[in-house]
């Protein structure tokens, strides 16, 4: 872990982000076979969300000096906002390849961009808001 905690915040943001985004994306899969698309982006979100407080707060933001209270009731609050924007982006991109194509990689492209713009708004939500050091 110290090797970790050695690179550069936004690097380890980035592997522990996309650690998280996988995570996210990948359990969509099996989810998607027992719920609907969006109820599964969301369930998927909300697993991806718990394990990415775990190894930002660990790896990306260990010198936080906000009680941890605080720093779950203010990453509930973004994640709950990229959740709002993720959804919001996968079920648009969805709809705008339906218009071009129906092909099986529609869903998984979706939200692999709502994952993107969510993975941008949390960083600097998460900057600023969730592990700041007062």
């Amino acid at each position: 872990m110290s090797t970790a905690l050695s690179l550069p915040q936004p690097l380890r943001f980035l592997l522990a982000g996309g650690l998280a985004a996988g995570l996210n994306w990948t359990v969509r899969f099996p989810l998607s076979a027992v719920m609907p698309f969006l109820p599964a982006v969301i369930s998927a979100t909300i697993i991806g969300m718990s394990f990415g407080f775990v190894t930002y707060r660990l790896l990306v933001f260990p010198g936080s000096s906000s009680p941890l209270v605080r720093q779950i009731r203010d990453f509930v609050t973004v994640n709950l906002s990229s959740l709002l924007l993720v959804a919001a982006v996968a079920a648009l991109f969805r709809s705008l390849l339906m218009l071009v194509s129906a092909s099986d990689v529609v869903e998984p492209t979706a939200h692999a961009a709502g994952i993107a713009v969510g993975a941008v708004f949390n960083y600097f939500g998460h900057h600023v808001m969730t592990f700041r050091k007062t």
